[in-house]
């Protein structure tokens, strides 16, 4: 059974940092690119940051350039996992984080590309 477990939001104030992590189990997720999608209240689930196979390029929404940085660990005892650091924290990152694994080894911004989803973990910025 294919799992992906996110973990580490919370609340932090404008400016800070949380790093998130997501857990991908249950088949071989090596030759898949893994990524983050975001959806705040009354808007579409969209792109954060996605990260090739191979860790050899990364992608990102262009409101979270420089601000976020997306990394990968392949197979520890079967779990893949990704991260997500974010820093320089806004209150317009509020949101649930949702972590996702797609087929194609390189990301796509398009949600449609992206065949397994966390249940998401929750990220307030405070201003």
């Amino acid at each position: 059974q294919v799992r992906l477990v996110e973990s580490g939001g919370g609340l932090v104030q404008a400016g800070g940092s949380l790093r998130l992590s997501c857990a991908a189990s249950g088949r071989t997720f090596s030759n898949y690119a893994m990524g983050w999608f975001r959806q705040a209240p009354g808007k579409e689930r969209e792109f954060v940051a996605g990260i090739s196979w191979n860790a050899d390029s990364t992608r990102y929404a262009d409101h979270v350039k420089g601000r976020f940085t997306i990394s990968r660990d392949n197979a520890k005892n079967t779990v893949y996992t990704v991260y997500l650091q974010m820093n320089s924290l806004k209150p317009d990152d509020t949101a649930v984080y949702h972590c996702a694994a797609g087929s194609n080894p390189y990301p796509s911004v398009t949600r449609g590309a992206w065949i397994y989803w966390g249940q998401g973990t929750q990220v307030t910025v405070s201003s």
